[in-house]
């Protein structure tokens, strides 16, 4: 089912955000050498909105970004203006406001990249803001050999994975294997803020 409504109109403010988004992806669907008919039926995402996205006219939501790196077989961060890796041996600072951030136009939902270098050493550290009463809903498997390792900051956090969900409170943490279909939600009248370690095995 190539889902129809799963963005917003953003402020003016994103309208940088939204640019870059989209031109990453229209980059990495040209490299890969598909239209936009062939990625819309990979992600289940409508040709409709991958154009808008691509045009930097709309801010996709979590799931429908999740979904477009997935099916373009990248990583979300990939899509969002990432630091490159650094080269072994050299220190990399990123201060606070360089850091990249999606930012779900729906539900407030916030992905920010704090790995100075993501990807050296195999793995990327996130940090995550979740608002009250907001999920992200369920988002696609990654690849077999991703993990994700979380620790909750501050708050309450649901995760649901493979038919089950544990309840995190702050302090608790959570590792997975994270090639199945799994989701986090706050379900409290309370921001929720976590950091999660993603590491992929090559």
């Amino acid at each position: 089912m190539v889902e129809q409504d799963g963005y917003a109109a953003g402020p003016q403010r994103r309208d940088d955000l939204a640019g870059a988004f989209g031109a990453n992806v229209r980059r990495r669907r040209e490299e890969a050498g598909l239209t936009l008919d062939q990625l819309s039926t990979r992600s289940s995402v409508s040709r409709a909105m991958l154009s808008k996205v691509e045009r930097g006219e709309k801010s996709p939501t979590i799931g429908v970004a999740s979904r477009i790196a997935h099916a373009l077989n990248v990583s979300l961060s990939d899509l969002i203006d990432a630091p490159a890796a650094a080269a072994s041996g050299v220190a990399v600072v990123m201060r606070v406001n360089e850091r990249p951030v999606f930012r779900d136009p729906e539900t407030g939902f916030e992905r920010h990249i704090v790995s100075a270098a993501p990807g050296a050493g195999g793995a990327e550290v996130v940090f995550h803001h979740l608002p009250a009463q907001v999920s992200t809903g369920l988002l696609p498997a990654y690849p077999p050999g991703t993990e994700k390792q979380l620790v909750v900051l501050d708050g309450t956090l649901t995760v649901a994975l493979g038919g089950i969900s544990e309840t995190l409170n702050a302090g608790d943490s959570l590792f997975f294997q994270a090639d199945a279909d799994h989701g986090f939600a706050n379900r409290t009248g309370e921001p929720c803020e976590y950091i999660m370690v993603i590491s992929r095995r090559t």
